[in-house]
């Protein structure tokens, strides 16, 4: 593992509970939780629009468009939700979803949204990566939106080595991330420093995902890509993989 790494969800923990809202703002979980209904709903809100429509659908709205009627009447598990932005909005056109954070407060934000919309979801809080086992084993989708990107890439073995036993043979994985060419583009940087000037100055890590990526992070079960593409300027990558059996 890793130098500095040792403690990885601990590591993590300090930076993410500060939560992407819009494109380019960010929010601590533990002020969200002291707002009124009506207003944490309208941050929801502005986060759901302000990264999926107008002017701003080139980040999430085409795969919200893609995946909405997809997912619909299917067990999601969403790692690392965050804010929950994609998987509230496709909660609510019919997919079952877990909600996973390795921050409390976030999924207590999450929780508390889902309520008020009147949306039944299952709440996972990931301490380590044994949190895991308390799952089911019959996911039919896990969607990694950005979230098993942020600590090196051993690291993030780990944490899906713990979640691949709970999707089922031809189960689909969402995979968002950031491609090579990003990378290359804003100089190639230490991983350490790169973090920073992706995601903000107390980001501990950022690590391009490529195929070669997830070869070694599903390995050795089988899978293969459906779908994949860059977009958003080369900004982000989607990885759309079908898992075979162990």
């Amino acid at each position: 593992m890793s130098v500095g790494w040792e403690h990885p969800y601990d590591t993590l923990r300090r930076r993410w509970h500060v939560v992407p809202v819009e494109a380019t703002s960010r929010l601590n979980s533990r002020d969200l939780l002291q707002l009124p209904d009506a207003q944490l709903l309208s941050i929801w809100d502005r986060a759901f629009h302000g990264t999926s429509t107008g002017s701003y659908y080139g980040i999430r709205g085409w795969y919200h468009d893609l995946y909405r009627d997809k997912l619909a009447g299917l067990d999601v598990l969403d790692v690392g939700c965050g804010l929950a932005i994609s998987s509230i909005h496709f909660a609510e056109h019919g997919a079952r979803l877990t909600f996973a954070d390795i921050v409390e407060d976030n999924l207590r934000v999450v929780e508390r949204l889902c309520a008020l919309k009147g949306l039944r979801g299952r709440f996972l809080y990931i301490e380590n990566a044994r949190s895991f086992a308390t799952l089911p084993d019959d996911f039919s989708v896990v969607m990694a939106i950005g979230s098993l990107i942020n600590a090196p890439r051993e690291v993030i073995r780990d944490e899906v080595q713990a979640i691949l036993p709970h999707l089922r043979p031809n189960g689909r994985w969402l995979h968002f991330a950031y491609p090579r060419a990003r990378w290359i583009r804003d100089g190639e940087p230490s991983f350490s420093e790169w973090g920073k000037q992706t995601d903000g100055p107390d980001t501990p890590w950022m690590e391009f995902h490529e195929k070669e990526t997830l070869e070694y992070l599903f390995a050795p079960r089988p899978f293969e890509i459906v779908f994949e593409c860059e977009w958003h300027n080369h900004d982000f990558n989607w990885f759309d993989c079908r898992l075979g059996r162990h």
